[in-house]
């Protein structure tokens, strides 16, 4: 996200550009060759963009020929991109004072992965989303198990299983 330019999204049409992800100046080699893709947005999201390209214009204008048009979505109040670690760090510091769990940054990804599942969209979708090369590989290395989906998991289970009728039992567990 730090590198989201505004030209990559389509607010109209609720679309992210998303291009080849690069760690350390090395291509990603868990992404597939369509992890250059396009990923739908929500409403919500779309709003909130459009509200903070605004807030950015605002921005542009007060700070005049000292803005640096880096054509970033995110940036500093002059215009120059945001540092990836500076991005973290922030990150860490909102989640504090959020009192959510201890989370970093880069675990959101991991975080959406489960929720999808959770939310019962299939591994095929989700593997789709984050631009992975199969989805076996996000299937095992991008979704945990949430407590909601073992417990759900348990209780289908066992309401598949066909059981006997059992007799009503007396004292000592005897029937009759």
């Amino acid at each position: 996200m730090a590198g989201l330019a505004w030209s990559e999204l389509d607010l109209d049409r609720r679309r992210l550009h998303v291009r080849q992800a690069q760690t350390d100046d090395v291509l990603d080699s868990t992404k597939s060759e369509d992890s250059d893709r396009q990923v739908v947005i929500d409403e919500g999201t779309v709003a909130a963009l459009r509200a903070w390209r605004k807030a950015q214009l605002a921005e542009r204008v007060a700070w005049g020929p000292a803005w640096t048009d880096s054509g970033r979505v995110f940036t500093r109040e002059d215009g120059t991109p945001l540092r990836p670690g500076w991005i973290s760090t922030r990150f860490g510091t909102l989640a504090e004072r959020a009192r959510l769990p201890p989370i970093r940054f880069h675990d959101l990804r991991h975080g959406t992965a489960t929720m999808l599942l959770a939310a019962g969209q299939p591994i095929k979708v989700i593997s789709e989303i984050l631009g992975h090369a199969t989805s076996a590989f996000t299937a095992d290395a991008y979704t945990e198990v949430a407590e909601e989906l073992a417990d759900a998991a348990a209780s289908a289970i066992a309401a598949y299983v066909p059981r006997a009728a059992r007799p009503p039992t007396g004292k000592a567990g005897h029937p009759g």
